[in-house]
C-alpha cells in the first residue's frame, strides 16, 4: 500500500515544468502536496509558479484521475520514491537534476549496495558480448549490482550474464514500467524483477520517445559508483552516459578494442580521454577500492580431456572461427569436430557464436 499522498506525487510527477525544486517550494507554501494539487491557478502563482507552469499544471489535472493512476500502479506492484523518502538511492540524490519521484519494480534492496552501470552498443560484436559476460560474472560475484538499460546488445548480455551468475542487476527504463523496450526483453525484465529491480522516472503508460533516451542515462550513472563502456561507435547513448559519469563525478571505465572495429572506437576514444582501460574486473574493484572476493581470484583452467579436443583448441582462438575453418585447421572430418564441439560446448571449453561459430569460453569463476 502507498501512503496518502502518494496519488499527488504520481499527478505531479506527470505534470510539465514540475519538479523537485517547485515541488518543494509548492509544499512549503500550501504545506501539503494535496493543497498545491486542488489550487486554483491564481493561488499557484501567488506560491511561485510562472504563468506557464500554472497553465500547465491546471490542465493537467483535467486530463488524469488520480484514483486511477493508484490503481495501474497496484495492478503493476509498482512502488513510487518520492525524493523525500527514506527509501530514495542516496547514490542518485548527489547528482544535480535527480528525479522527483522514481517508480520501482522488484527488489528495493537491489538499489542499496555498489553499483557498476555496464553500457554500450545495441550492435554488439561477439568480442563485445563475450567480454561484457564475464566482466558482469566476475563483478556480480564480488557482490556488485550491474545496472544497465534493457537494450539490446550490451545492455541485455549484461543483465542476463548478472542473472546467470546469481547476482543482482537494475534495468532503467526510458518509458513508464507497464512498457518493456525492446519487447522482445519481457521475460528478461521479468526475471530482474524476481532478483534485482525496474526503475523509472516516469508514471505508467508512458512510451519510450527518443527524447526519454538521453535523460535516463543520467540516472543509469546516477546510481552507479561507476560506468564501464564495453562497445560503441564514436558517438551514441553510452558514450552519454559516460559524459553524464563525468559530470556526476563517477568513475569511467572502458574496454579496450581493435583500431579497426568501428563499435571500439568509442571506448578507445574515452580511454585516450582518460578514462580507466579495463583488462577484467579487478581493474574496476581496485578503482573502486573494493575489496575482493578470493575465490574470484582462482582462474578456471579450461582443458581439453582427449586428442581430438586439444586440437580443436589449439586452432581457435577468443574470435569466432567457423567449423569449417576448424575442420581445415584440425583435418578432422566434419561431424567428428561437430560431435566434440558439442561435448567440449557442454563442459564450458567452448560457447557456439551463431552460424556454426565458436570461441574459446575463457571464464574467471
Amino acid at each position: 500500500m502507498q501512503d496518502s499522498e502518494t496519488k499527488y506525487w504520481i499527478g505531479f510527477s506527470r505534470a510539465p515544468g514540475i519538479g523537485k525544486v517547485r515541488l518543494n517550494s509548492l509544499k512549503d507554501h500550501f504545506g501539503c502536496l494535496e493543497g498545491a494539487w486542488k489550487a486554483s491557478k491564481a493561488e499557484l502563482i501567488r506560491a511561485g509558479l510562472d504563468d506557464k507552469i500554472a497553465d500547465g499544471l491546471v490542465d493537467c489535472r483535467t486530463k488524469i484521475s488520480l484514483e486511477k493512476e493508484l490503481e495501474l500502479i497496484e495492478k503493476y506492484h509498482i512502488k513510487v520514491i518520492p525524493f523525500n523518502s527514506p527509501h530514495y538511492p542516496p547514490l542518485l540524490k548527489e547528482i544535480h537534476d535527480y528525479p522527483a519521484v522514481i517508480y520501482i519494480r522488484g527488489m528495493l534492496k537491489a538499489l542499496t549496495g555498489t553499483n557498476i552501470a555496464v553500457v554500450g552498443t545495441r550492435r554488439a560484436t561477439a568480442y563485445g558480448r563475450q567480454v561484457t559476460e564475464e566482466l558482469a560474472r566476475s563483478l556480480v560475484m564480488n557482490n556488485i549490482t550491474i545496472v544497465s538499460g534493457l537494450a539490446k546488445g550490451i545492455d541485455t548480455a549484461a543483465h542476463r550474464a548478472a542473472l546467470d551468475a546469481g547476482g543482482q542487476t537494475v534495468a532503467v527504463f526510458a518509458s513508464g514500467l507497464d512498457i518493456v523496450y525492446p519487447p522482445e526483453n519481457l521475460n528478461l525484465a521479468r526475471e530482474i524483477m524476481e532478483h534485482g529491480v525496474l526503475v523509472s522516472e516516469y508514471p505508467v503508460g508512458i512510451k519510450p520517445k527518443a527524447d526519454n533516451f538521453p535523460r535516463r542515462n543520467r540516472i543509469l550513472s546516477g546510481l552507479s559508483s561507476g560506468v564501464l563502456v564495453v562497445e560503441s561507435g564514436e558517438s551514441g547513448g553510452a558514450l552519454i552516459t559516460a559524459n553524464f559519469a563525468v559530470e556526476q563525478n563517477r568513475e569511467v571505465f572502458a574496454v579496450p578494442g581493435s583500431v579497426l572495429s568501428p563499435m571500439s572506437r568509442g571506448p578507445n576514444k574515452l580511454i585516450q580521454e582518460g578514462a580507466k582501460l579495463v583488462r577484467n574486473h579487478l581493474d574496476i574493484i581496485e578503482e573502486l577500492n573494493l575489496s575482493v572476493v578470493s575465490q574470484q581470484l582462482v582462474m578456471e583452467e579450461l582443458t581439453a580431456s582427449n586428442e581430438i579436443e586439444s586440437h580443436i583448441m589449439k586452432c581457435m582462438t577468443g574470435e569466432p572461427t567457423h567449423i569449417d575453418e576448424i575442420c581445415r585447421k584440425t583435418g578432422i572430418n566434419t561431424s567428428t569436430v561437430m560431435s566434440n564441439l558439442a561435448i567440449m560446448e557442454f563442459k564450458g571449453l567452448v560457447r557456439q557464436i551463431g552460424s556454426m561459430s565458436y570461441m574459446l569460453n575463457n571464464n574467471l569463476r
